[in-house]
Parts: structure tokens; sequence; C-alpha cells
């Protein structure tokens, strides 16, 4: 070896050793509690345990993420509290505990709004979603992506739901969000809400007829055995924000943030592969536990979508102004896709 070769190589070596204390300082032992509703087998579970993998490999071991599946922590929006009061540092839920942090977060519940997941992805990943994001910080919260939870169908042991009519009269659980009532309301249905921890044994009781979610937590949370009829509504497209608690966020470094921040896209990016692919195989699953499927016809579904018209009119007129006109803007945009 080369006496500059040699003084080169020693260089080198210094340079690594001096930033070496630097990113073992930034990167601190931590352990992040996650919280979500549906079971382990379900693709949000899925797209946690990619997160915690992608974060455990990114701090060499040194950020450990442990799930908490099932509403072991408690229901959505006793979590939601729980991670803005900094209790808990994560949670993987729908967009209905946020609409009451920010309302216009109920844009993104609005009945019939979306054609396929394409257009779905690029409202939530665009202008819209970080203008929600945004007002939420300020509300204790940070939001690093958006997983997939697919379109909602509806359930029930009572009959199919072929048109807007069949819904009339039927008791149905959805989740506590004023968006969903007045959406079932505009039906004549009588919509119950519910935390999704009591939801089987409401239906197994009787103590409402039916419900509406994906059908890959349909068939996750054995909903077929409570229920016979299952139909293609796909009245509203459901997202799952990825969050943290702004007070935990505020601890980290800016190398910490930026892991997390990271790791979540690459988790949201294969939990929505992940996710889709599950939905796409779920109703052959679910007619073989013995529901009956029927899609919806395109002349009904019509029908429907003006049915709920006034639901969307009601709710724009009570958000701020800017962000309604971004969101016609962006739905305007998104529906070419």
């Amino acid at each position: 070896m080369t006496k500059t070769t040699s003084t080169l190589l020693a260089a080198c070596l210094a340079l690594v050793t001096l930033h070496l204390p630097a990113a073992a300082q930034d990167i601190q032992e931590r352990t992040i509690k996650i919280g979500h509703l549906n079971n382990t087998d379900h693709p949000t579970s899925t797209g946690v345990k990619k997160f915690a993998e992608i974060v455990a490999a990114k701090s060499g071991g040194k950020i450990r993420v442990q799930e908490f599946a099932s509403s072991q922590l408690g229901n959505e929006l006793q979590q939601q509290a729980a991670m803005q009061g900094g209790v808990q540092e994560m949670l993987v839920a729908s967009t209905t505990s946020l609409a009451g942090i920010v309302k216009e977060f109920g844009l993104f519940d609005f009945p019939f709004l979306f054609s396929n997941a394409k257009q779905a992805d690029a409202m939530v990943d665009g202008p819209l979603g970080k203008m929600l994001g945004a007002k939420l910080a300020d509300k204790g919260v940070v939001v690093l992506g958006f997983f997939d939870l697919g379109f909602r169908n509806v359930t029930n042991s009572k009959r199919p739901i072929t048109k807007g009519e069949d819904l009339e009269g039927l008791k149905l659980r959805v989740i506590p969000n004023p968006v969903f009532l007045e959406t079932f309301k505009a039906f004549n249905a009588n919509p119950t809400p519910m935390p999704f921890a009591e939801l089987y044994g409401a239906l197994e009781s009787k103590a409402v007829d039916g419900q509406e979610n994906p059908y890959a937590v349909i068939l996750s949370s054995k909903l077929y055995e409570v229920n016979k009829y299952v139909s293609g509504t796909n009245h509203v497209y459901a997202t799952n924000p990825v969050q943290i608690s702004k007070r935990f966020w505020d601890k980290l470094s800016p190398v910490e943030q930026k892991l997390l921040q990271d790791a979540a896209i690459e988790a949201q990016n294969h939990q929505r592969v992940v996710s889709r692919e599950v939905s796409g195989k779920a109703v052959a699953e679910l007619k073989t536990k013995g529901m009956l499927h029927n899609e919806i016809a395109p002349a009904e579904m019509a029908r429907m979508r003006a049915q709920v018209k006034p639901v969307h009119d009601k709710f724009a007129a009570s958000y701020e102004p800017a962000v309604v006109t971004l969101f016609k803007s962006e739905l305007e945009r998104v529906s070419k896709l």
C-alpha cells in the first residue's frame, strides 16, 4: 500500500468515525405503540407489520414498533384521545375520529365520490390530503400516510340490496360519523352508531340487522357468521390515515422524523397493493362461507348517487369554503383518472 493510499484510507476512516456518534445520537432507543381496530389477518395489520419491519431496519433495531390489533387499546375514539394526549404514540383508523377534530375530514366520507381506487389515492395523496393534514397538526395529530381500507358495502340478515329502496327500515350499524348517519337516513334506513368492537355481538343478538364495511373487513371479522346478504353498494371509499401523536413527534430528532415518514409511505404503498388483492378475493371467499352476494345495476347506482346529493350539499355548506373549493376542483381532476 502506498503512502498516499494509506493516508486516504485513514482520512476516510476518520470521517466515518466522526459521523458515527452523530448518527447514533440522532436515533434513540424507542418503543412505539401503534393501535388499530382490525384483526391480525387483515390488510391493516399487514401494513402495520411492514411499517414495523422497515422502521427496525432503518433504525438499526433501535426503534421498535409494537402492534396492538383488534381494539386492544380501546375503541377508535378512545385511542384517538390517548394519542392526542401523548399516551399512545400511533393509530391507524378511519377518518371518522379525525372528522371530530377537523370536521372537513368528513369530505373523505362523502358517498359515491369515486369509481376506482386510483381516483381515491390521487385525492388523499394530493393537495386536499395535505391541507387537511396541516390542520390536524394544530390539534395534536400528524398524518404520515393513508392505508387502503377499500370500498364499503352493506351486509344484513333481511334481504339483498339491489336499489336504494331496499335499505328502507333496516337497522344498520354505522361508524359514529354524521356523514354516514345522514347518508343512510337519505335511504330511510335506521343508522345506529356503534364502536366496531361491539358490532359482531350486536349482529349476533339481532340488535341490528346489518352493517357496512369493506369486503376484507367483513371476511376478517367473520361477519358471514351473523349476516346472510352482502351487496356491492360501494357507497363510500374508506381510507385509514396512519397517525402519530404530535407530542411524541415533537420529541423526535429530524433524522427520526424522516425515518418514520419514509417508512410510513413505503408501508402505505405495500399495504395498498395487498389490501386490494385481498378485497378482490374476499367476495369469492364470502360466497364459500355461505353469504349471498349481489352487485347493483349501474342505473340503480346512479339513482342512489342522486339521492344522496343533499347530503353532500348539507355538509359542504358547514365546512370552510377554501377547503370545499379545493375538494371540488380535486374531485374534478381525479374523476378523469
